[in-house]
């Protein structure tokens, strides 16, 4: 379906029928009852590679304890980790903090209300700015993200890959009509954008589409041409890569060694116990011995499973009583001895979260 041909002949009955069907379905979702920017915002950062389900716990926590643009602004880092722990992408929530403080700076503490004052907001790109103006400003802003590429590509037969200038740029033309004609029709902008958002989510989804329940499925080309399953045509993901690492879990008089990891790169900034690579066919045992000497008492604690983006790591927590001397080790520089209550505050990661709980439950 030409972008053109869509314009003039289908948005707005395409638009009356995503609406209608919003009306009817959309999830009963917190951020949902609010045209509070900010509440929004904080919404629509944490949904990115969060599954929704995840999400709702975090926010109704961070609303509670960062409840407005000047509380998140002068909150120190650590609590600000400490809230965000376990969403991942942890850059995500130093760009909330960076942009809080730009707010102060340049709008006076107040939400910007501007399309492209949102978009210069640290972190802030043009899915996210589109819908925050959008959904708290009814503006006529468009969104692309996963699930609307998905849904635009399928129902206008695009078979480009979406990562490609031009099927992007042909795909924001017509998230752009739809939200458009909304707004003609006196509709809110913001009702219109999270419908597209809902039906990728719940209904044209990746895997085993629910084309029965979709109100636009009479328009739609993939399921005319039989292509559902082939629309989006997304490159292939590369294969995993299988790592594994050993955490030691020093202890000493009650307490435990902790390091923060640097402020750029994967999870930065937060705590986690030593860690290190664990070659193929070493043990963790072995390379315990290694760095704190045969007359270490060592015992196993558990293995975590985790991921990060390709990386399917396996993580080796070992207990290690500390021995003397240990301030020697270079894998400890920069460490941290922290009791319970301490640990229980720091921001880690969440698998050496795990290997935290794992020791407490140990204890107890």
């Amino acid at each position: 379906m030409p972008k053109s041909d869509f314009q003039t002949q289908a948005a707005r009955r395409t638009a009356r029928a995503l609406l209608a069907w919003y009306q009817r379905h959309a999830r009963d979702l917190p951020w949902r009852h609010t045209s509070d920017p900010y509440a929004i915002w904080v919404a629509e950062v944490m949904l990115q590679q969060t599954q929704v389900a995840t999400v709702v716990s975090y926010w109704r926590r961070w609303m509670s304890e960062l409840p407005d643009v000047a509380s998140l602004a002068a909150a120190p880092m650590d609590r600000i980790l400490r809230l965000w722990e376990g969403l991942g992408y942890y850059r995500r929530a130093r760009h909330l903090h960076e942009a809080a403080a730009h707010i102060l700076a340049h709008h006076r503490g107040r939400f910007p209300k501007q399309f492209e004052d949102i978009l210069a907001l640290p972190g802030v790109g043009r899915y996210t700015a589109g819908a925050i103006s959008s959904i708290a400003f009814d503006q006529p802003s468009p969104v692309l993200d996963g699930n609307v590429i998905r849904v635009l590509a399928r129902f206008c037969g695009i078979a480009g890959d979406p990562r490609r200038s031009a099927t992007n740029q042909t795909l924001w033309g017509i998230s752009a009509a739809l939200v458009s004609a909304a707004h003609a029709m006196g509709e809110h902008c913001g009702a219109l954008n999270q419908s597209l958002m809902e039906l990728g989510a719940t209904t044209c989804t990746a895997r085993n589409a629910a084309c029965s329940l979709c109100p636009v499925r009479r328009a739609c080309v993939a399921r005319r041409e039989n292509r559902v399953e082939s629309l989006p045509a997304l490159p292939k993901r590369a294969r995993p890569t299988q790592v594994r690492e050993v955490a030691f879990v020093l202890q000493r008089q009650g307490r435990v060694l902790m390091r923060r990891r640097p402020k750029a790169g994967i999870n930065a900034g937060l705590w986690e116990f030593p860690t290190s690579p664990l070659p193929h066919g070493a043990t963790a045992t072995a390379a315990a011995r290694a760095q704190f000497g045969a007359q270490a008492h060592i015992t196993p604690l558990m293995v975590v499973r985790h991921s990060i983006t390709t990386r399917r790591i396996s993580l080796i927590g070992v207990r290690v009583e500390a021995p003397r001397g240990l301030s020697a080790a270079p894998l400890l520089r920069g460490g941290r001895w922290c009791g319970p209550e301490v640990l229980a505050a720091l921001p880690l990661a969440r698998a050496h979260r795990r290997l935290a709980q794992g020791l407490s439950a140990t204890r107890s």
